[in-house]
């Protein structure tokens, strides 16, 4: 099914007056359908183009879906949904996804296969499986995976025995901040939805957070809302992005001296007094040893080391002092940058506790009050014989593992062999660093079994590919919806799965089988699982299916009052300024600033991000985002162009630190970023041919991502190390 950029124009500005929906006759997918005099089917489910789980209306009109809408009762979307949220359908109809189920042939990478029946191909992985766990033990089977379709292959590696479970998410993401601010309140300021109250903030300071840019929806919106209700923005970042050009201050940081700046306005803070003394004195403890500790990081200082004006430095946490403690230094996404990482967001989580901003309207708001009970129809999984490598000799490694130990480990076989993967949802070799080492380790494999929709450049090096049907095409859980309030919501098939496609919890429930493991398998269906769990939950399964999301009565209870105190799960159930925690391990209880490496003269820090119509890899072969955005340029600062004699458009190249060369790209020649970086919108230069459309289009910055840094806290891998040149094309 084909669709014009005209269309999908169309349907996104029709979309983005998502508000109109919210008056219209959209009470409930039933009534909306006799309304139209059942000619159509309304559909509500939960998009699944990015990890912010919007609600999604998918219109069906013989048998296809030809339409999306932001369901206006869902809180991720509120009627709106952003342009990759309205890619789906792209997605759904892509002419290259995956059909059938593909075992390979030929030398791995030279993409030679043949077609299996879905009985073959799963036989044929479970025998591998059973070879390889008699040969090695269980935990010789490792999984990579990212969203929904991990949760089944989780489960069917853990019953084999095998901790060995990893998730990008943590190590190249969001890790180091959910530590952090763990370290700092006892919990996270939540990994899929930040409770930011922008809405309701008076100034918000944004550290390298792309909001225009990632199209985060409702924090998008609520970003616009407090922008055209004249909050003050404060971006820190070495580019002018999108967040920037709504600012009241751009602060243009030399990159890796962010911690730099936020010691400095700690001790502002403290020294001009500006941090909440009631707040402090009855919710933070180890106030003195902080100011003690960051008494010597002066503005003076910070100028030098920073690259910014002293002036600008002071004003803009005055600026948080004033209208205190509606405010917010927002958590920010995507932490991992140069191996300081935890420390960096245990500053941010110290500003906003010293204002007062947790639980504070403006701030973050408490999380809400969610008492739904537990819900298994599966054993518990056996204790594995032998200990995971995911966690390595990183005392706060999250249970989400980390992948580069994993990857280390099928190199070395210490401390034992690793001989399988299964990789769901996620492409590596243009998400973890050092993409040589990640191509090295799948060649030590004696089985590489990949579960996606899209034939990706991680697919093609598979043994064995299983094509995954895609959100519109499948039932997938009950989603526990945390924003202000709490909520539960649905994804649930617009059409029957296309070609021979499969959900993943039929793959997952179906290896189980053959595996022996039938205990852990599916009783019947996913949707009967899902409908025994909405009643023990007390919800109208068919009520739910009918509108997409139901809210939980009396859950919001967003901020501090007299009956509603925070709790802290901190050691000293307090927010820790002082982190005992990381006393007790030997780290610095107070984060200390060490400089980082910066780039010699004729280098430029290598810098990437997002393109607000694509979700990284993801979608840069989708036809209505492509159309959109078909390749990626590098941003290089003007006076630094006129120096090297480069014009806007022209095509180079990338030279990195270690003599890696990039593809041809074009430069976009700018005034929006420092001299001493450039910058790339990651996801594109694919390898895969049969992503015909995306295949060979601009530059993968992942392959000149060959040095990282470790945080030595948790374990993320900061890839913001890297230093590239400017190689003209002849």
């Amino acid at each position: 099914m084909a669709f014009s950029r005209r269309d999908f124009l169309k349907y996104a500005a029709m979309s983005a007056g998502g508000t109109m929906l919210a008056e219209s006759s959209f009470f409930s997918a039933r009534a909306r359908e006799r309304k139209e005099g059942g000619k159509v089917r309304y559909v509500p489910t939960t998009c699944e183009m990015c990890f912010w789980k919007c609600g999604v209306i998918a219109k069906v009109v013989d048998g296809k879906v030809v339409k999306l809408e932001g369901n206006p009762l869902h809180p991720q979307s509120r009627g709106r949904l952003c342009g990759r949220g309205q890619g789906g359908i792209g997605l759904l109809y892509d002419r290259d996804r995956l059909k059938v189920p593909m075992i390979r042939t030929g030398p791995r990478g030279e993409n030679r296969y043949r077609q299996a029946s879905w009985d073959e191909a799963l036989d044929f992985v479970a025998g591998k499986l059973k070879e390889i766990a008699a040969k090695h033990g269980p935990e010789a089977v490792a999984l990579f995976a990212h969203g929904s379709p991990g949760t089944y292959f989780n489960n069917l590696v853990r019953a084999m025995g095998s901790g060995n479970v990893a998730y990008p998410s943590f190590s190249q993401c969001l890790g180091a901040r959910e530590v952090a601010w763990e370290l700092t309140f006892g919990q996270g300021p939540n990994s899929t939805c930040e409770r930011v109250d922008l809405a309701n903030s008076r100034v918000i300071v944004l550290f390298g957070t792309h909001l225009g840019e990632n199209m985060h929806n409702s924090q998008t919106q609520e970003f616009a809302e407090a922008v055209g209700r004249g909050a003050k923005i404060i971006c820190v970042d070495p580019r002018y992005s999108t967040a920037a050009s709504k600012a009241s201050m751009w602060l243009p940081i030399r990159p890796g001296t962010d911690l730099a700046l936020l010691l400095t306005w700690i001790n502002i803070i403290i020294k001009e007094g500006w941090y909440d003394r009631e707040y402090v004195e009855k919710y933070t403890t180890g106030f003195e040893e902080l100011k003690e500790a960051v008494a010597r990081y002066t503005p003076e200082w910070a100028a030098q080391e920073t690259d910014l004006p002293m002036r600008d430095i002071i004003e803009a946490v005055r600026e948080l002092g004033r209208y205190a403690p509606n405010v917010i230094l927002h958590p920010g996404r995507h932490f991992a940058w140069h191996g300081n990482d935890v420390q960096r967001g245990r500053a941010m989580a110290i500003i906003n506790a010293l204002l007062g901003t947790w639980g504070r309207p403006g701030g973050i708001w408490l999380p809400p009050k969610v008492n739904l009970p537990a819900f298994s129809e599966t054993p518990e999984h056996p204790e594995a014989n032998n200990d995971p490598v995911v966690f390595g000799d990183y005392p706060f490694a999250g249970g989400e593992g980390l992948t580069q130990l994993l990857r280390e480990t099928t190199i070395t076989g210490d401390p034992y062999p690793i001989k399988a993967w299964f990789v769901a949802g996620t492409n590596l070799m243009k998400t973890l660093p050092k993409p040589e080492l990640t191509r090295k380790a799948i060649d030590n494999l004696d089985l590489l079994v990949v579960v996606d929709v899209m034939p990706t450049d991680t697919v093609m090096l598979a043994d064995v590919i299983l094509p995954e049907a895609t959100y519109l095409e499948r039932h997938d859980g009950l989603f526990t919806i945390t924003t202000r309030e709490a909520g539960v919501a649905i994804r649930q098939p617009a059409i029957e799965p296309l070609y021979q496609s499969r959900p993943a919890w039929w793959i997952g429930s179906e290896l189980c089988k053959r595996m022996g493991l039938g205990q852990y398998a599916v009783k019947d269906s996913w949707e009967a699982r899902m409908r025994r769990q909405a009643k023990k939950w007390g919800i109208d399964y068919d009520e739910l299916a009918d509108t997409g999301y139901i809210s939980l009565p009396g859950s919001a209870t967003p901020y501090i009052t007299a009956d509603n105190q925070p709790v802290f799960n901190t050691p000293s159930k307090k927010i820790e300024l002082v982190s005992s925690e990381l006393e007790e391990e030997d780290f610095d209880p107070v984060p200390r600033y060490e400089p980082v490496e910066q780039p010699k003269r004729g280098e430029y820090r290598l810098l990437y991000g997002r393109s607000p119509v694509h979700t990284f890899t993801r979608t840069v072969n989708n036809q209505w985002l492509w159309e959109l955005k078909k390749e990626n340029e590098v941003w290089l600062n003007a006076d630094e162009a006129r120096r090297l004699g480069v014009r806007n458009g022209e095509i180079i190249r990338l030279e990195n630190q270690d003599r890696v060369m990039s593809e041809p790209v074009r430069v976009r020649v700018t005034e929006r970023i420092r001299r001493d970086c450039i910058f790339m919108i990651h996801g594109f230069g694919q390898d895969s041919p049969v992503m015909t459309r995306a295949y060979n289009r601009g530059a993968d910055d992942q392959n000149l991502i060959t040095r990282y840094k470790v945080d030595p806290i948790c374990g993320s891998t900061g890839m913001r190390v890297n230093f590239v040149k400017i190689v003209k094309e002849a």
